[in-house]
This record gives C-alpha cells, sequence and structure tokens, in this order.
C-alpha cells in the first residue's frame, strides 16, 4: 500500500468522481463523536489537513440557502442526538472497505457494475488508502440498517436509514481519537 499523504489522498478520493459523492474529513473535538457531525456536515467545511475534500456541491444554489444540504444535521441535544445515532450502526473494518469501494460504484451497487473484476484491485487499494487515515481502534459506522455488520457489502445492499432530503444515501462515518470523517453518496431522484 502506497503510504498516505495528500497525493494519495487525493488518488483515493477519485474513485468518487463520478458520484454524487460527500468525502471529507474534519478534526474531532468532543468526546462524543456525533458532535463534531455538524461541523463535517457544513458545506465549507475543509479538510482539517488541508487535503482534498469531494464535494460536488460547493458553491451551488442549495447550499447557499442551506450550508448543511443535503444533510438532516442532528440536533446537538443529547436525547435528540441519542436518536439520530440509532440511524447507524457499527461495522468492522473489513466491511468498511468493502463499504467504501461499493459507494464508489455507479448504481451503489457492486453487482451491477461493468468490468468490477478489472477495476477491483484499484478501487480496494484506494480504499485502503482511506482507511490507513484512521489508526488502529478507529470506529466505523453506516447506515444500512440493523445487520450492517454482517452485509456483504459487495452485493446488492438492500435498504438504509436515510440522512439527507434524498430517498436513497449511503455512507459510512470513519470515527479515530483525533479525526471525523464521512463518505456518503446519493441517488437524488
Amino acid at each position: 500500500m502506497r503510504q498516505l499523504d495528500a497525493e494519495s489522498w487525493a488518488r483515493a478520493l477519485s474513485m468518487y468522481a463520478r458520484r454524487y459523492t460527500v468525502a471529507k474529513v474534519t478534526s474531532r473535538k468532543h468526546e462524543d463523536w456525533a458532535l463534531d457531525l455538524r461541523a463535517l456536515m457544513h458545506g465549507d467545511t475543509a479538510d482539517n489537513r488541508g487535503w482534498r475534500l469531494c464535494d460536488p456541491l460547493l458553491g451551488e444554489f442549495e447550499r447557499l440557502r442551506d450550508p448543511y444540504y443535503p444533510f438532516m444535521v442532528p440536533s446537538d441535544d443529547p436525547s435528540a442526538l441519542d436518536a439520530w445515532k440509532t440511524r447507524l450502526q457499527e461495522i468492522p473494518l473489513p466491511s468498511a472497505k468493502r463499504f467504501l469501494v461499493a459507494l464508489s460504484t455507479l448504481w451503489l451497487n457492486v453487482e451491477k457494475e461493468e468490468h468490477f473484476d478489472e477495476r477491483r484491485a484499484s478501487l480496494e487499494g484506494k480504499a485502503d488508502i482511506i482507511l490507513s487515515r484512521f489508526p488502529q481502534g478507529s470506529r466505523f459506522y453506516a447506515n444500512t440498517g440493523r445487520d450492517s455488520e454482517n452485509l456483504d457489502y459487495y452485493k446488492r445492499i438492500p435498504g438504509c436509514n436515510t440522512i439527507s432530503v434524498h430517498l436513497w444515501d449511503l455512507g459510512l462515518f470513519l470515527v479515530s481519537d483525533s479525526e471525523v470523517g464521512m463518505v456518503w453518496s446519493f441517488h437524488a431522484w
């Protein structure tokens, strides 16, 4: 695996270039990582290391009206935040890797991705770079339902608990002691 730096990070995020995907990382400032999601979801949040991010909505009209668009931002009220967090399930590192790959596919479905076998090693290498920013002990949270930790993300993902204004969004929160990140892809039908 290539060393993690700004260049390898940018190359890894390039796998989301053909999708409506927000991928970014910010500093973790709260003991409860979910309190950092408001900053992460805000449209003008820069990467805390100054590295590339993916945000196709930068400067778009929707963001000018609502800086959190398209996200339904969690409240900082503890009981409301706890209720919001029930949309997420923790998944293990191998599942997080496969989910990052699935989030890059055109239909958010590896089984529908043409020539996946030829691209698989490259996509998995990019997912490894993303994950390398989150050291051992980091945690990963998906919005893919109650059985998220057991899903094979290279098969059709059967459902989601949306956190956006769209009918279907799939994503992963990546949480270390010092950073919180997201890779979130949308179907905007």
